[in-house]
């Protein structure tokens, strides 16, 4: 049972070091194969306060048999992958090996609730919001769970700080001014 608590520490970390290595570290770059995070995915989330629409329809079936190759299909695939790693492992340790199938299905789940349902993410998700719609975007690299931001020192409050506040009064102005200009 010890592999139960091992594999919860390690799949927090793993998401760490990925989301802040691969999808951050080398996905900055256009040409890189981990561009997808960067230059889709957080900009369609940025854009749309937290929403992704890629997220919408089918969870799971509809990423894995898409043609085209979206941020959606393409972390369904890595997580799917990193599954089939981890499988010889399941006999010589397969609590901890179930632990990280599970945790890349709760992953996977939570990170397509929050871009679907963003009150959902700010109850819930607090440190991914921030993540996505903080001034620093290269903080808070934990989405299920934010233990290795907190080990690490990564974690950057964003929602109900008065950096938040003011922003969330910025964009209302702004809205106001819309629709006065409209009427």
């Amino acid at each position: 049972m010890y592999g139960i608590a091992v594999g919860i520490v390690y799949v927090n970390a793993v998401e760490w070091l990925v989301h802040r290595y691969l999808l951050h570290g080398l996905g900055r770059k256009k040409t890189s194969v981990w561009s997808f995070h960067w230059h889709e995915h957080h900009k369609k989330a940025r854009r749309h306060d937290m929403v992704d629409d890629q997220y919408a329809g089918p969870p799971l079936l509809s990423a894995l048999l898409a043609r085209e190759k979206t941020a959606k299909t393409k972390e369904v695939v890595g997580l799917v992958l990193g599954g089939l790693l981890h499988a010889p492992l399941i006999v010589v340790a397969p609590w901890f090996t179930l632990t990280v199938w599970a945790a890349a299905a709760n992953y996977y789940r939570v990170h397509r609730k929050a871009h679907i349902d963003p009150a959902w993410a700010a109850k819930h998700l607090p440190w991914h919001v921030d993540h996505h719609m903080g001034k620093d975007q290269d903080a808070n690299w934990c989405v299920t769970w934010p233990l290795m931001d907190w080990v690490l020192g990564t974690r950057v409050h964003y929602l109900g700080t008065p950096t938040h506040d003011a922003d969330v009064a910025r964009v209302a102005a702004v809205a106001g001014v819309a629709a006065d200009a409209d009427a």
